[in-house]
């Protein structure tokens, strides 16, 4: 989409009188205080700034059907679908048991343990879905113990957030980076593992001295987990089998297709139907038709149409040449230097996602971002900056508990077992483990890309 187009879409907005650059700003603005007052459904919303961007004529809406990114769209879909049939096998909670029991139920030692797993069921799912998988599991076991949740509630934000910036399907923002720039799943991996990985190995021993002592249960207490029997949590060994496979299959598609210039949503889609198939296979109709809508019903309809919003109101903002313009601001500020730009983009990404929802902010700097490729010297020069946007966005969404979809999900999940989350005690802590992440990912960033 060209940002300096006059074609019909800017000319209706001029028939109303205004401006189209100060009327898509002024929408973008407004979308984002809303959201960010979280007063109103954040779906509602979008829906509303997207209609309105089309409505007053910034875009037309074939160009904000253009302006979705249906890859993004289908690979959270797809996903979605696995992970919902995957999860009615009962694998997940066996995991968790199992690994609660391997540290013989001791508090601090099932944190630490529900964290790795969380980090890692984050990379290759997506940390949304995982804290929907885990935090119930760690507030079962809360609630036996006898302990303070909190600790438990802090660690799974934080490393769902850190293992999910390791893979392109991880966290979000990747997902639209990755889309948006063809950047493949390997590329991600091998880009944002380490630093991801080291990250979480230093969490680790932070956790356990914030928390180690608060964290003591009795025998008695200790006993009721060990007598868990995580066998009986699985529901069903050969969906359990057939999901895994299907799971390990489509994660091997992401690296595999990019060879064959197979999108990830695509793969993600296939996926999901090869899954639903598999599992079906032996079914009447009527059991594969109750299975197919069980698993729809499990996908996140409202978070897909947020997404669609977003993606439209982001293109009334190009199409009107805002991110031309302030891309070109930051190359002047940076001097179109391509580190001096990745470190400026880091800690711009870091400080935004920390007060507003990450999603949204890197829908928008994705356009920007890609502005700067001309004035940087090409896309090789570039890829550090989209390095830096995935670390900033994924960690700077540790930084408060609206930073990030999966610390709203955990928030919403907690207010709900009666343990409410606050905002200032959370900021209180999240804030430095932040900031600390985000100095490292510099420090990685320069002696991966610039020394």
């Amino acid at each position: 989409m060209n940002p300096h187009d006059t074609g019909p879409a800017v000319e209706h907005a001029i028939m109303f009188g205004l401006d189209p650059l100060w009327l898509s700003t002024g929408l973008l603005i407004v979308s984002y205080v809303v959201l960010l007052s979280e007063r109103y459904n954040r779906t509602v919303v979008a829906m509303l700034g997207a209609g309105l961007v089309i409505i007053t004529g910034v875009v037309s809406q074939n160009q904000a059907i253009e302006a979705i990114d249906f890859n993004t769209i289908a690979l959270l879909t797809g996903m979605m679908i696995i992970v919902a049939i995957t999860r009615t096998s009962g694998v997940f909670e066996f995991i968790a048991i199992w690994s609660a029991k391997k540290v013989k139920a001791d508090p601090m030692g099932i944190l630490l343990v529900l964290s790795v797993v969380t980090a890692s069921f984050s990379a290759f799912l997506d940390n949304l879905t995982t804290v929907l998988l885990v935090v119930p599991i760690a507030l079962l076991i809360v609630e036996k113990l006898k302990v303070t949740p909190y600790p438990f509630l802090f660690s799974q934000i934080i490393a769902s957030n850190v293992g999910g910036t390791a893979t392109l399907i991880g966290d979000p923002p990747n997902i639209l980076i990755g889309s948006a720039t063809g950047l493949s799943f390997l590329q991600f991996l091998t880009n944002l593992g380490p630093i991801s990985l080291l990250i979480m190995v230093i969490m680790v021993p932070i956790f356990k001295f914030l928390w180690g002592k608060e964290l003591v249960a009795t025998d008695e207490d200790r006993a009721s987990i060990m007598r868990f029997r995580e066998a009986e949590s699985i529901a069903d060994k050969r969906l359990m089998y057939i999901s895994l496979s299907v799971l390990t299959l489509v994660i091997i598609g992401f690296i595999v297709g990019e060879q064959y210039h197979i999108p990830p949503g695509t793969i993600a889609m296939f996926g999901a139907a090869v899954l639903v198939l598999a599992a079906s296979f032996q079914m009447n109709s009527e059991d594969q038709a109750k299975l197919l809508h069980g698993a729809l019903l499990e996908v996140e309809w409202a978070a897909l149409l947020f997404f669609i919003g977003l993606f439209i109101i982001v293109a009334g903002v190009e199409q009107a040449g805002l991110l031309t313009i302030l891309g070109e601001a930051l190359i002047n500020f940076t001097g179109g230097d391509p580190a001096t730009t990745a470190y400026a983009t880091l800690w711009l990404s870091a400080v935004v996602s920390a007060a507003v929802d990450n999603i949204p902010f890197v829908a928008t700097m994705i356009p920007m971002v890609q502005s700067m490729e001309t004035s940087l010297g090409g896309a090789a020069a570039l890829e550090p900056v989209w390095w830096s946007l995935a670390l900033g966005a994924c960690l700077g969404g540790n930084g408060s508990l609206v930073g990030a979809a999966a610390n709203v999900m955990v928030s919403g999940l907690s207010e709900r077992a009666g343990y409410p989350i606050s905002f200032f005690k959370f900021l209180k802590f999240a804030l430095p483990l932040m900031l600390l992440t985000i100095v490292i990912a510099n420090i990685y960033i320069y002696l991966r890309y610039f020394m």
